[in-house]
């Protein structure tokens, strides 16, 4: 049988897992890298990962177009392909597809009624609210 993609690009890296997310945060924030800094950075924010499960991811998401390699030294620093504003953008389409049926009013609605919300959170997005109402 042919398997035909659907509205994929032949370029397109597809759409990293969260453990890839998180291997791009770090190359977002920190610019081009080793694997031992990602490493050391991801250990930061959660339990131990080992050296080598970042090098196999990161070594994937090569081959996936999603970060580059500089190999002209001993040590290979890697860079983010994908771009961060984009990347998010695409990740939180399918959040709202999966989890609210493609709602936003939904997914606001229940961020906004988020007991974690605070009176500057409120001020701020009033603000944001009122210069796009301005915009119109």
């Amino acid at each position: 049988m042919n398997k035909k993609k659907t509205s994929v690009d032949s370029n397109d890296p597809g759409e990293p897992t969260r453990a890839q997310l998180e291997i791009l945060q770090v190359l977002w924030k920190y610019g081009p890298s080793t694997v031992r800094f990602v490493n050391d950075q991801l250990n930061r924010q959660k339990e131990s990962l080992s050296y080598t499960s970042t090098l196999k991811l990161m070594q994937i998401m090569h081959e996936k177009g999603m970060v580059q390699r500089d190999e002209s030294s001993m040590t290979h620093i890697y860079s983010a392909v994908l771009e961060e504003q984009k990347t998010r953008g695409v990740v939180l389409k399918k959040f709202v597809d999966t989890m609210y049926a493609g709602s936003v009013k939904s997914l606001m609605l229940e961020l906004l009624g988020n007991e974690k919300t605070t009176h500057k959170d409120w001020d701020t997005i009033k603000d944001l609210l009122a210069k796009l109402d301005d915009e119109k």
